[in-house]
């Protein structure tokens, strides 16, 4: 298998445990492509990026891919989707500094209403329809209202309705990713949204540098569900 990319990681600068060029010289070892750096939103209560240091990240960023010819290394961010309106944490100034972005929900996001820190609560204790339901449209309008190139790990934490998220991903060229981490998408969504039409990028969610690269569960997942791997853009067999 070769990677062509690996967009999902983290480093020192939210709660990854190496630098970028840990994460870089990593991917370079395995033969990746090209190297997606991507902490947490600003607005991750205890993880996100300070929003000072998204400057020091792209000038890191831009001196690595001076040094590091053999390899693609991008600035990208894990934003956080906020409500069921579809907000994330992020704005104009930050965007024109990133590559890329992807969003995904977080339970230490910070919420924009009461509704939404009461959905918080729903989702970690109750896991009601009616959390579902809000979570579902809090993913889909946030693919309606931003440009996300990737959903992070749809339905973890939270549980949604992922015929109509792929439906929506599909409409907006949103790619839905198989979280290598986190086992979401897992195999039984997978089954459901296969033949809709929607793309997917599998993501190692690395936290360590050791975890580049590291698609073993995303395989397996795709594997049990009989998902055409061709519909999986940054990998190839």
């Amino acid at each position: 298998m070769d990677i062509l990319a690996d967009y999902h990681t983290h480093t020192i600068y939210s709660h990854g445990k190496g630098t970028i060029e840990d994460n870089v010289v990593e991917a370079i070892s395995k033969g990746i492509k090209t190297i997606g750096i991507s902490d947490h939103g600003y607005k991750h209560i205890t993880f996100g990026v300070k929003r000072k240091n998204i400057y020091l990240m792209r000038e890191e960023i831009d001196k690595l891919n001076e040094k590091y010819k053999e390899i693609n290394i991008l600035l990208g961010m894990e934003c956080n989707i906020l409500d069921n309106s579809g907000n994330i944490d992020m704005d104009d100034e930050i965007r024109k500094h990133l590559d890329y972005v992807m969003a995904g929900y977080h339970f230490g996001s910070t919420p924009t209403s009461l509704r939404s820190m009461l959905n918080h609560g729903d989702n970690y204790i109750r896991k009601s329809s009616k959390s579902k339901e809000y979570n579902t449209e809090a993913l889909i309008n946030a693919m309606r209202k931003n440009d996300i190139f990737i959903i992070t790990h749809p339905g973890d934490k939270g549980d949604v309705y992922i015929e109509e998220v792929a439906k929506v991903a599909k409409e907006t060229d949103t790619k839905l990713e198989i979280n290598s981490s986190h086992g979401y998408l897992n195999s039984k969504q997978l089954e459901k949204i296969k033949n809709i039409g929607t793309k997917f990028i599998i993501g190692s969610d690395a936290h360590i540098p050791q975890n580049v690269g590291n698609f073993k569960l995303a395989m397996k997942i795709i594997e049990e569900s009989k998902l055409d791997v061709s519909l999986v853009e940054n990998i190839r067999l």
